[in-house]
Formats: structure tokens, sequence, C-alpha cells
């Protein structure tokens, strides 16, 4: 399909990713406000959902900064939200967990469990588990292997991990980084516990519908991400449409097959969310 605008009529609300449809990192990817607009002309309310490894207000003063206005969406959804309320509430996999907290992770992402009562330390031994929200400003987000002894030291200590976003890797400004999800696979992969919240996980659609107000039936989800974007709107029941503006740098005709060796069939193929 050429564009957005020929979806939007066949649904009532739509579910949005944020990172590789709307904007890469630094700025908006061209034709994503136009889009964002005429949905809102339209009456068409967005939700965002993001694997974003931080609470909502601080995603949305980033859209903010890139000219992405409040108007514009009736909420946001990301795993570090879904991450914070199951450090607040203890619920589920998260009930059993200790008070004594290794961050790795940058300082922008420690809102998920600072205004929470955990101790934090410094030395994965002494904790009682590992919150990963992905690489920090330090060792940088190019080489997994520099986060090998902070991972090696977790397990050794038979702690769990918890990560705040699943997505293995990014595309910002123009090139390629590494999430949490990748550090996560690394742990689980040496035998380590990994709880996990965001896409793909279906579980994250019911407050992100709920926020958007409209029956499954009638939303569409858009995203860059097979493995997450796509594979979970499958699993939560949700019509989705895949846009290449992200991570999957294929030619257009190579995309349904992709696709269908994903596992999944989305709705539509796009170049990129523009109307």
């Amino acid at each position: 399909m050429s564009g957005f605008g020929r979806l939007a009529g066949d649904y009532d609300g739509f579910i949005v990713d944020l990172w590789g449809v709307v904007h890469d990192g630094v700025r908006l990817y061209p034709g994503a406000l136009d889009c964002l607009f005429r949905l809102r002309a339209a009456g068409k309310p967005v939700v965002f959902l993001s694997n974003a490894p931080r609470r909502p207000v601080g995603i949305a003063s980033a859209l903010a900064a890139m000219g992405v206005g409040r108007d514009l969406y009736a909420g946001i959804m990301s795993s570090g939200e879904a991450v914070y309320l199951g450090l607040r509430d203890r619920t589920g996999e998260f009930a059993g967990l200790g008070r004594r907290i290794y961050h790795l992770g940058p300082v922008r992402d420690r809102d998920v469990f600072e205004a929470l009562p955990y101790e934090e330390v410094f030395d994965p031994a002494a904790a009682d588990f590992i919150l990963n929200t992905g690489p920090d400003d330090i060792l940088g987000p190019q080489d997994p292997e520099l986060y090998r002894p902070v991972l090696d030291a977790g397990l050794r200590a038979k702690i769990p991990m918890i990560c705040a976003n699943p997505d293995l890797e990014v595309i910002r400004d123009g090139r390629r980084i590494i999430c949490a999800g990748l550090l996560a696979e690394f742990y689980k992969a040496e035998g380590g516990v990994v709880i996990q919240r965001g896409k793909p996980d279906a579980a994250i659609y019911v407050p992100t519908l709920a926020m958007l107000g409209i029956l499954a039936e009638r939303t569409l989800a858009v995203g860059d991400s097979l493995r997450t974007d796509i594979a979970g709107a499958k699993a939560a029941g949700v019509d989705s449409c895949w846009v290449l503006s992200g991570i999957h740098a294929l030619h257009p005709e190579n995309a349904p097959t992709e696709a269908a060796a994903h596992g999944v069939s989305p709705r539509a193929i796009l170049a990129g969310f523009g109307w």
C-alpha cells in the first residue's frame, strides 16, 4: 500500500509504536507528524505503545521536544511503566523480589524505580535482582561484550533480572544500537532468570486498549519490528500495519516473505508512517 490514509477509515483507533515509526530517537520521520494531525482531525484516537524503559511522563517530554504535542494522542503506555507498576504493586512474578536493586542502564531511566521503596546497590553480588533498562552512557550501546562482567556477576549471584525493554536493537539517527533485550537474551541463555514486560507480550495491550477506549477488533497497531510490534499485535488479537522505516532495512518486495518467515500476517506493509 502507498499510504496510511487508505487504512485509516477501516479502524476507529490506533496503537502506534514510537521508535522506528514516529521518530528515530533524534528526529521525527517525514510524514509522521502530518499523519498524526490527520488522524486527530478525523476523530481517530492514537495511543503510543513503546518498549521504552521509562515512564510516560519522560516519553511525553521527549515527544514534545520533537514537536508532537499532547493533543495528538490519547495516552502513552510503555514497558518501563509496566515494570514500574510491577515493582510498585509486587504482584505475580514481582511478588518474591527482594528490596536491593542493581540498576543496569542510563540515569534517564531511573524513574522506573527511584520513587519506590527499594535500596540501590552498586554491586550485583549485593543485590536481590538486576533491573536492566539497557546499555548505560559510560560503556555505550554498541558492544554487548562490555556488559559481560556485570551479567556474569549477576549469574554467579543467582539473582533474577527484570528487563524493562524487550527490544534487541533500534536505529538511532541512522545507527543500529543495542537495547536491554539483547542483554537479557544473553542472561537467559547462560541460565539466568529473566522477568520481562512489554511487546510482544499480549498483557501490555490490555491497559493500552483500555486507555484507547476502542475494541480490539476496531483497532490497528502500527510498528516497525516483526518480533515485538507485529507479533505482539497478533498475540493480542489486533490487526497490524508493518512499516519499514525502522530496524528492518528491506526492499518492499521482500517484506511479505520476511513477515511470513516470522509467522505473522500484517494487514498492510508501508514504507513509513505517512498519509
